[in-house]
């Protein structure tokens, strides 16, 4: 199904849920949902700036962010008020379930970021992933999860990032 037409466009609610919990919910417009690969457009849902000493996202940013319900990420593409692309955020997340208007993901602590022109590729949260227990608690998701983290380092490293999104 796309989602691609005149009318009002259609909305989800993103839920990120962490150890059980609702962490962040926001509305989001659906772009694209091929049956696997959802796209959504979201404004930046945070509450102010959160500055991460690489990247600010802030008021105004727009997330165009990419889920699938095979892969165990999510990437989330970040551009500022004006459009310009600052990179791309990615969550090591359980594939998503799309049902009843809302888009869920499970997030397993593992981040990526990735610089807009490519030259910076950051591994995040490795130690809240270490103390989050998965890897006593569930480990083969913590498995799929390291794997999901070195497969996006591997593929944030080459100049064709940008054709996973398709």
């Amino acid at each position: 199904m796309s989602a691609n037409s005149s009318d009002s466009p259609l909305q989800l609610d993103i839920v990120l849920v962490k150890a059980g919990r609702t962490k962040i919910r926001y509305p989001a417009e659906l772009l694209h949902d091929d049956g696997n690969h959802v796209t959504v457009r979201a404004a930046w849902a945070g509450a102010g700036v959160r500055d991460f000493g690489f990247v600010r996202f802030e008021p105004g940013d727009v997330f165009t962010e990419h889920y699938w319900r095979d892969r165990w990420y999510a990437v989330k593409e970040v551009r500022g008020p004006e459009g310009v692309l600052k990179g791309w955020y990615c969550d090591i997340t359980r594939p998503a379930s799309v049902s009843e208007g809302e888009l869920v993901v499970e997030d397993l602590d593992l981040d990526l970021w990735r610089s807009a022109d490519g030259g910076t590729v950051l591994r995040l949260d490795e130690d809240e992933f270490a103390e989050s227990g998965l890897e006593t608690t569930d480990p083969q998701a913590a498995a799929a999860a390291r794997s999901a983290l070195d497969e996006l380092e591997l593929r944030a490293h080459e100049d064709d990032f940008e054709a996973l999104l398709t």
